[in-house]
Parts: structure tokens; C-alpha cells; sequence
């Protein structure tokens, strides 16, 4: 019987391992169980990703051919990342193991490993940290759900529950293209009574606090006859 995690656990993986098969094997298994997965091969691209993207998980291979996994780590954590971490590492001494942890992982597989246990210490972490995360980052904006608020550069602003589920929403699968019916059912749940023109609306709204926080590098932009999506931006 196959372990799955439980649905709405994880939102978006990002899985950091340089060998081709192994990578594509956790990404195909992974999206199986019906999550965002991304797939980096170096710690150039994972940096990043991870940098600008806000993820639920990280699966990150311990060694990379243009980085170490512990360094990038580190560095990644002292800017302030939030998701949870899984190590992979072929390393089985508990020194090894250890400076793993203190550099910032939450967890970690040793290889050789089985697919079932990868998915039971995701589902574990999802656990210990209450499922996706409460604090989203995108490029310079910050989404914080303790505050239920926008954060940038230059301020923050409160915002409505409508707001900050539509938001959370963009945030969650920042890069993927929204339909406006995706984000209708994020924010107005079944209610379906309230026409499209109502999400454009709202995301007029979130464009408006998004500028007046400073956070000049993150757009929602509309995708003509899709919907929209979040993405960062070169000015």
C-alpha cells in the first residue's frame, strides 16, 4: 500500500539533487501524491528558487557538483529561509549527520533510501511545523499570516481576510498561472455565486499594496485568457 501524505500538507516541494534518474524519480513521485514540485540539478538554480520562491519543503542533496549542500544551507537560512528541510546525504557518520542539522535541517535520509520513508519524514515535518507555512516570502515581499499582513521594503500593510486568501493563494504556487476560477474557490470558497470580475477587483487591491510596500521586484501579472500569476521582476 502506498504511504501518502495527508492531502494539504505540502503545497510546493522543491527537490535539489544533481543525479538525473534519482531527481526525476522524486519528482514524478512526489507530484503523484498531488503536489507543486520543483526540480533543481545545482545549488546555483536552488539558491535561487529558494531565494524567491516560497516553498513548504526543501529535499536537498547534501552533495551538488557546484556546491555543498551544508554551506548552501547555512547561507540560506542566515537570509532568513523558513521552509523545512530534508537532507539527502550518502555521508552515515553522526558528526557528518550532525553538522547537517546545525547548518539547518529539520531532518535527514541516507541513501540508499525508500520512497515510502521520504514521504513519512515529509509528512513528519509537515507535522511538527503545522503543514504549509505561516510566513511566505517572494522576492521582497513577505506574506505573514500571524499579522494576517503584507510586508516590503517600506512598510506593511494589513489586509483584509480576502486579501490575504487571495494572497496566500498566489503565494503558495508563486510562478504557476491561476485561473480565475482557482483563485474564486481560494478566497470565496463554494461560493460561486460572485462573478470572475470580482477576483480582478482583489487583485487590482493586492497590485496596490504590493507597490505601497516597496516590493517593487514582485508583479501579479495577467495571462491573457488564463488568469494570473505571480512573478518577479527586473526594473
Amino acid at each position: 500500500m502506498r504511504y501518502r501524505l495527508p492531502a494539504g500538507s505540502v503545497v510546493k516541494l522543491l527537490v535539489v539533487e544533481d543525479e538525473p534518474k534519482m531527481a526525476r524519480m522524486l519528482q514524478r513521485g512526489l507530484a503523484e501524491e498531488g503536489h507543486q514540485v520543483d526540480l533543481c540539478l545545482c545549488g546555483a538554480d536552488a539558491e535561487l528558487r529558494a531565494r524567491t520562491i516560497a516553498y513548504d519543503a526543501i529535499v536537498l542533496d547534501w552533495s551538488l557538483p557546484d556546491a555543498d549542500g551544508v554551506t548552501l544551507l547555512r547561507s540560506l537560512r542566515d537570509s532568513g529561509l523558513t521552509a523545512c528541510v530534508l537532507m539527502l546525504t550518502a555521508r552515515g557518520s553522526v558528526g557528518e549527520r550532525v553538522a547537517g542539522l546545525r547548518a539547518g535541517a529539520d531532518d535527514y535520509l541516507v541513501k540508499p533510501f525508500s520512497f515510502e520513508e521520504l514521504l513519512a519524514r515529509l509528512e513528519a515535518l509537515s507535522r511538527r511545523t503545522g503543514g504549509a507555512s505561516a510566513h511566505r516570502r517572494f522576492g521582497t515581499a513577505e506574506l505573514m499570516a500571524e499579522r494576517r499582513s503584507l510586508r516590503g521594503p517600506t512598510g506593511e500593510r494589513i489586509l483584509t481576510a480576502r486579501e490575504f486568501a487571495l494572497a496566500s493563494a498566489f503565494f503558495a504556487r508563486a510562478g504557476d498561472v491561476l485561473t480565475r476560477g482557482q483563485l474564486l474557490s481560494s478566497a470565496w470558497g463554494g461560493d460561486f455565486e460572485r462573478t470572475f470580475n470580482v477576483v480582478d477587483v482583489y487583485v487590482g487591491y493586492l497590485r496596490a499594496k504590493l507597490i505601497e510596500v516597496g516590493a517593487v521586484d514582485v508583479e501579479i501579472r495577467a495571462v491573457r485568457g488564463a488568469g494570473y500569476r505571480l512573478v518577479a521582476v527586473t526594473r
